[in-house]
């Protein structure tokens, strides 16, 4: 059959592994947490198998809709390798015998591929990426993950909860790099409550596959044996093998095509480039947002794009999301600001539900009260930014947040508290 439509995110990134983080939540809650809700269980079993399965169903709805959309769209597609030629057109499948197309514009949208460190071949078994985590047979006994930011811990999250003992070795001292300092400090305590181990400042230098597992060689620390390793070091643009070379690209040091800032087009006329293979933060919504932008500025002259108010957000639990500046930015950059700081433990509804993990934190400008960054690490943390990254779209400042009457009893009266903490307001605190 053809490859299913929908790149990455969809086939084997972000849809695949909230699909899991699902599942296997609502088995910890089974086998932890449901009798505090007066609800007693027999034997908790865990059909792996069944789980897998409902996750490919989720994946192939979706992979089915876009090519649902594409038909609907009057959008021809192709199936195979694309290289671009030296005169421009782009040769689909083997040279001389694939579809050759002849296009006035064409955007390159190949997206990234795990990357990798140096003693360390993906291509053994036992040495796994992403795209191998989401789909293991059995539930290793020991997990080694290597590199402690959002892939490596959200994978790490599923298979803890399904019974693995997990270990996270970070080269830096801290986890989440490039994540407002605070908000990582909390999700690590959280994390280790929750049974996964850590080790940070830890240097892999090789892993080795032996017969009944792995082993992770350190520079200056022993090594670590394990079933499985995920190596979750980061991701890096999908740019080989697309014949740049034939028409005069030369990806930079970090393998990302260089685009005009604002309409996307590379040093080459006529062809443009989005996503992960250009520079700016990995994410699928920021993809979509350049796609959007670019193809509307082929068709009309203008486009747009909002590189501060670009969410992030990790499906652990409890879930952390950010929008705009960390603090960590705004003392780099010498910008004075107001910050304004709610704990979830002092909101109703986070009673009620038994989630009283977390705070949400808001940077105001000191002198204009703009909103210049928002963090949130608690329930539904995902879901609560998009109102702060909607009001800093439209340029908000604390006090319009505070100001908006928010419905009780939600999570979200803990933003409108945190707005009104800025200036040291807060009612319930």
């Amino acid at each position: 059959g053809k490859a299913a439509l929908g790149g990455t995110c969809l086939r084997v990134g972000c849809i695949p592994s909230k699909a899991l983080l699902q599942s296997s939540e609502k088995y910890e809650d089974a086998m932890k947490h449901f009798a505090d809700h007066g609800i007693s269980v027999g034997d908790v079993k865990l059909d792996l198998q069944k789980m897998l399965e409902r996750k490919d169903g989720v994946v192939q709805q979706l992979t089915g809709g876009i090519s649902g959309l594409f038909k609907k769209n009057k959008v021809k597609s192709y199936h195979g390798h694309a290289t671009f030629n030296a005169d421009k057109t782009v040769t689909v499948g083997d040279p001389g015998s694939g579809d050759v197309i002849t296009a006035e514009h064409v955007l390159i949208a190949t997206g990234s591929v795990p990357a990798s460190l140096p003693g360390i071949d993906l291509s053994q078994d036992k040495i796994d990426t992403s795209t191998d985590a989401i789909a293991y047979t059995e539930v290793p006994k020991k997990l080694v993950v290597i590199g402690a930011g959002v892939i490596g811990l959200e994978l790490g999250s599923v298979w803890r909860r399904l019974g693995s003992e997990v270990t996270v070795l970070e080269y830096l001292d801290r986890i989440f790099p490039g994540m407002d300092d605070e908000l990582a400090k909390e999700a690590l305590k959280v994390f280790k409550k929750q049974g996964i181990k850590f080790e940070l400042g830890s240097k892999v230098t090789g892993v080795k596959t032996t017969k009944s597992g792995v082993t992770i060689e350190r520079d200056g620390a022993d090594p670590v044996k394990a079933d499985r390793v995920l190596v979750a070091v980061g991701r890096k643009p999908n740019t080989e093998g697309l014949g740049l070379e034939n028409i005069g690209i030369t990806p930079n040091a970090r393998g990302q095509i260089e685009v005009a800032p604002g309409n996307f087009a590379t040093s080459v006329p006529g062809v443009y480039a989005v996503g992960d293979v250009v520079p700016g933060p990995m994410l699928a919504h920021k993809a979509e947002e350049e796609g959007v932008a670019c193809v509307e500025m082929i068709a009309t002259g203008h486009g747009h794009i909002d590189y501060h108010t670009v969410p992030g957000v990790v499906y652990t639990h409890p879930e952390i999301a950010s929008v705009g500046r960390s603090e960590e930015e705004l003392k780099a950059d010498g910008v004075a600001y107001n910050k304004g700081k709610f704990p979830f433990m002092a909101n109703g509804r986070a009673r009620a539900i038994d989630q009283i993990e977390g705070m949400v934190k808001i940077l105001a400008d000191q002198e204009t009260d703009r909103v210049l960054g928002v963090h949130i690490i608690g329930q539904s943390a995902g879901d609560l930014i998009a109102e702060c990254a909607t009001a800093m779209a439209f340029g908000a400042s604390s006090e319009d947040i505070a100001r908006a009457c928010h419905a009780h009893p939600t999570l979200n009266e803990a933003v409108k508290e945190a707005a009104l903490g800025v200036s040291g307001r807060a009612i319930h605190i």
